[in-house]
């Protein structure tokens, strides 16, 4: 499905990142190869998902001169990764965006109704005065993404958005019904939803392959 079918997504189609999508799609990817493609691939998608932040000229000296060059400015960033499988793509982003602060937000998924129960929350305190990104590496039927987001906009946060390897229709109609204000930036747009949640073709269950737990 083409991303033009959800105008608030951004598909990176760049090849590198998709020979890497590819490789942490084989299931016989080892456990560790998988962890250090994610979080190659989460780099890439920093440098994607920030391209629009607001920038100032400052002087500087250089060896030969002194003259007006850019930095970013505007708000501060906080990434916010969705407990468990967020957190394989954290490092990546941190790689990038040093300075930004972090936070967490727990989710577990109901087996039977494929709800998302929050168990965990922690993120700065002057939250509301960031961009945040949310970090979640599947976006299957949406309902932990959205959680995460509603949690989020709760507590005072008004810039977000929300970076993805992979989405399944299903998804992100979900999603982009219940937030249609919060850009998504992601690798793949997937075929669709198998009958229990996961994304096909996929690439399995992301934090099991993240973490070696299955």
């Amino acid at each position: 499905m083409p991303a033009t079918d959800f105008p608030n997504v951004t598909v990176i189609d760049h090849p590198l990142l998709q020979h890497k999508l590819t490789f942490i799609r084989r299931e016989d990817t080892t456990t560790d190869n998988f962890r250090r493609l994610v979080r190659e691939i989460a780099q890439m998608m920093a440098y994607e998902i920030t391209r629009d932040l607001p920038t100032e000229k400052v002087s500087i000296t250089t060896p030969l001169t002194t003259f007006d060059s850019p930095v970013i400015s505007g708000k501060k960033l906080c990434l916010v990764s969705i407990l468990r499988a967020g957190t394989g793509m954290l490092d990546g982003m941190i790689d990038l965006l040093p300075g930004a602060r972090v936070g967490h937000i727990g989710l577990y998924r109901d087996p039977d109704t494929l709800e998302a129960i929050e168990y965990y929350f922690k993120v700065p305190d002057d939250i509301q005065d960031r961009l945040v990104i949310v970090l979640d590496p599947m976006l299957a039927t949406g309902h932990s993404a959205i959680a995460a987001l509603d949690r989020l906009k709760e507590v005072g946060v008004t810039s977000i958005k929300l970076a993805c390897l992979l989405a399944a229709p299903e998804g992100l109609r979900n999603l982009t019904a219940a937030h249609p204000d919060v850009p998504v930036t992601l690798a793949s747009i997937d075929s669709h939803l198998n009958d229990h949640g996961y994304i096909v073709p996929g690439l399995g269950d992301a934090g099991d392959r993240i973490f070696g737990t299955k």
